[in-house]
């Protein structure tokens, strides 16, 4: 969401500064913390580092940004030049923070690092003699320390503009890669369409607010329709996808995914490029928790086992409820086994080598 902001500015033919905080990633961020964040060491960041330019160009012109680094001008400060930038800001002002208030109510610790956090962001600003900082809401206390900051050395303070916290899939925490609640932005687009399908009807406004270029009153528009049956849900959340995908990835690949999807789950026939998996002609019988293991379909038997009892496998078109049950090796056939909602796989039992255990 922050990244199509910012490539609104640039359609307005600003030059936009995409800043990594590789020396703030070693600090660790307390936003939203009732606990001291992990701090990152340098090869964790550069990796990061890595991921991040690959995602934000799939939105931004190289051509019109700036990728800068904050270690360039926080590295080279001498321990006397950290202890002046300190004393621009008091202990007071930095207490009055939510995460840390909060913390202190509880008596739950707070690292003085933690506490350097806001201050070194903030002088990011300052380095960059910023006139217009984007961040999420989560971070409008570090945006307005910056502001505070250029006040004390003589800058214009900055505009800083928020923008809200997108939700996740299970539409309450917000959008995680460590809660498994996220759509990637380099996802395919058919895994992007397929959990774009899976939030609630609610959920879909949110996020044609946040995710895509509909104004408020289409977006109204949208829920009235399905509010008055005038529109069904499932075509409004389809254009939600379409919108997403075609942002990220193209118009054609939203429209294949789309295609993919209604020939999976509507018409309830399975994907045409099945990964295979071959097995051996033989007098086993290997239970189906074994092999969805083996095949990485779960971390392990007994995680295959839950998955079954919770009715989450399908074999060959038939839910399968039995934990016991077993693939007969001793016939020549073709078996669809469907792990989920989108995870299918084509095992074939033919002539061959014996299976390694």
């Amino acid at each position: 969401m922050l990244i199509r902001k910012l490539k609104h500015f640039q359609d307005l033919g600003h030059t936009v500064i995409f800043l990594i905080g590789d020396f703030t990633g070693m600090i660790g961020d307390p936003s939203g913390r009732n606990a001291t964040r992990k701090q990152l060491t340098r090869e964790e960041i550069a990796r990061n580092a890595e991921t991040y330019k690959e995602q934000v160009f799939k939105i931004l012109d190289p051509q019109k940004t700036v990728l800068d680094f904050n270690s360039r001008w926080m590295t080279p400060l001498s321990s006397v030049d950290f202890i002046r930038l300190a004393s621009h800001y008091t202990v007071a002002r930095m207490l009055e923070r939510d995460d840390f208030s909060n913390r202190l109510k509880n008596k739950q610790p707070i690292s003085i690092h933690e506490i350097l956090y806001p201050l070194v962001q903030g002088y990011d600003s300052v380095a960059l003699q910023a006139d217009v900082e984007l961040g999420g809401t989560d971070q409008k206390f570090n945006l307005l320390v910056g502001r505070e900051l250029q006040r004390e050395f003589g800058q214009e303070p900055q505009v800083v503009l928020t923008m809200p916290i997108l939700e996740g899939l299970d539409g309450v925490q917000k959008m995680s890669k460590s809660l498994n609640n996220y759509i990637g932005i380099k996802e395919s687009p058919g895994e992007m369409f397929g959990k774009i399908m899976s939030i609630s009807d609610e959920l879909m406004f949110r996020y044609y607010e946040l995710c895509t270029d509909l104004r408020l009153p289409e977006i109204k528009g949208l829920r009235a329709d399905v509010m008055s049956g005038k529109k069904h849900p499932r075509e409004v959340k389809a254009e939600l996808a379409r919108l997403i995908i075609r942002d990220f990835h193209s118009l054609e690949a939203a429209l294949a995914a789309e295609q993919e999807f209604d020939r999976i789950f509507r018409k309830r026939l399975n994907p045409e490029d099945l990964e295979e998996q071959i097995l051996p002609l033989s007098n086993e019988k290997i239970r189906l928790a074994k092999l969805i293991a083996q095949f990485g379909l779960a971390p392990s038997v007994a995680e295959a086992n839950r998955l079954i009892e919770q009715g989450a496998i399908t074999w060959n078109n038939e839910r399968v409820s039995n934990v016991k049950v077993a693939l007969d090796c001793s016939t020549l056939a073709t078996h669809i086994l469907k792990v989920g909602k989108r995870r299918f796989i084509k095992i074939i039992v033919e002539s061959g080598p014996s299976l390694q255990s």
